[in-house]
C-alpha cells in the first residue's frame, strides 16, 4: 500500500526537503501504519467517495486515502509543503492539493466544483490549536459533509462525546452531538508521531445526522443559549443566561423557563441534556414574546 507511514521513509522526506514541524500550523507527522489504516477503515472510504483532507502535511495519510478513494482533495495552508506533496503524491492521479486555509474555503462551492454537489467524507490529522473552529465549520448547517474522521487531542475527543453530568461536558459536546453521532475509534500515543506531541491523541468519527435528534425553533438562538450556559461554568444557569446581554433574558425569565422544563432555578449548565437545552431555548423564545 502506501509507503510514507514507514518512519524511515518519513524521515527521508523530512531530511530531503529540510523540513521542521511548524508549531504555528500545529504540525506533527504521523508514522504509525496501523493508525493510518484504522483512520481509513473507520472513515469507510470506497472508490465512490470524494475525500476532503485537511492538512495533508507531507502526504502520509493522503497516500492511504488515494489508495481507497475515488478522489482526494487535500487542503494545505503551508505553501512550503506544496513541492513535497507534488513529490509524494506523484504516483496518484486522483489527488488534488489546494493551498488554502480551510476556515476560508467555501466547502459548498468546492463540493459543486469537485464532487457534483455531493457531500464529502472529511478525514484529517487536525492541528490541535484550531480543532474546534474547523469542526464547527464542517458541522454547521449547509456544509456538504457526510462524515468527519479526524485525529484530535484525546481530551477534546472525550469532550465531544461526553454526556450531561460530566465536568468535561460543555458547549462543544452539545454542538457535536446536535449535528452528529461521535464515536472514538482509537487512542494514539505520542510515539506515533514525529515530533512527539506532549499529549495522547485520539481518532474520532462524527457521522452527520440526516435529521437532527432535537428540533429547535431557532437554531441560532439555541446555540446562543448553550454558549451562555457554559461561558461562566461556576455560575447557575439563571445567572449565566441573564448575564449574556445578547440573549435579552432576565433572571426571572430564565428561572421560569427552567421550571417549565422541570428543572430547578439553581441548576447549572452541565446538568442539562441536549434535549433539555432544546426545550429551554424554545421556552425562552415563547417567554420573550
Amino acid at each position: 500500500m502506501a509507503y510514507l507511514g514507514n518512519p524511515a521513509r518519513t524521515k527521508e522526506i523530512i531530511n530531503k526537503y529540510h523540513l521542521s514541524a511548524q508549531k504555528k500550523f500545529g504540525q506533527n507527522f504521523l508514522i504509525d501504519t496501523s493508525v493510518l489504516e484504522d483512520i481509513v477503515s473507520a472513515a469507510g472510504i470506497t472508490k465512490d467517495d470524494t475525500v476532503l483532507e485537511i492538512g495533508p502535511g507531507i502526504g502520509t495519510l493522503t497516500q492511504y486515502l488515494a489508495e481507497a478513494a475515488g478522489h482526494v482533495i487535500a487542503v494545505e495552508i503551508d505553501d512550503k509543503l506544496l513541492p513535497v506533496l507534488e513529490d509524494t503524491l506523484s504516483e496518484y492521479d486522483n489527488t488534488k492539493v489546494l493551498n488554502s486555509d480551510i476556515l476560508e474555503v467555501d466547502i459548498k462551492a468546492l463540493s459543486e466544483a469537485e464532487n457534483n454537489g455531493k457531500p464529502f467524507k472529511v478525514v484529517a490529522n487536525l492541528p490541535y490549536y484550531i480543532t474546534t473552529p474547523i469542526i464547527m465549520k464542517l458541522l454547521e448547517a449547509g456544509s456538504p459533509v457526510e462524515s468527519i474522521t479526524v485525529m484530535v487531542q484525546k481530551e477534546v475527543a472525550d469532550r465531544m462525546q461526553e454526556k450531561e453530568g460530566s465536568k468535561e461536558y460543555g458547549a462543544l459536546s452539545i454542538a457535536v452531538q446536535y449535528y452528529s453521532d461521535p464515536r472514538v475509534v482509537c487512542v494514539v500515543p505520542p510515539s506515533s508521531f514525529i515530533p512527539q506531541p506532549g499529549v495522547d491523541s485520539a481518532v474520532i468519527k462524527m457521522t452527520r445526522y440526516e435529521q437532527m435528534p432535537v428540533e429547535v425553533e431557532d437554531e441560532a438562538f439555541f446555540f446562543q443559549v448553550v454558549k451562555a450556559a457554559f461561558s461562566q461554568r461556576r455560575k447557575t444557569l439563571v445567572n449565566g443566561l441573564s448575564n449574556n446581554k445578547e440573549l435579552g433574558v432576565s433572571k426571572d425569565m430564565a428561572g421560569d423557563a427552567l421550571e417549565k422544563i422541570g428543572r430547578s432555578r439553581t441548576e447549572r449548565g452541565e446538568k442539562l441534556s441536549l434535549e433539555e437545552f432544546g426545550r429551554l431555548s424554545d421556552v425562552l423564545i415563547e417567554l420573550k414574546k
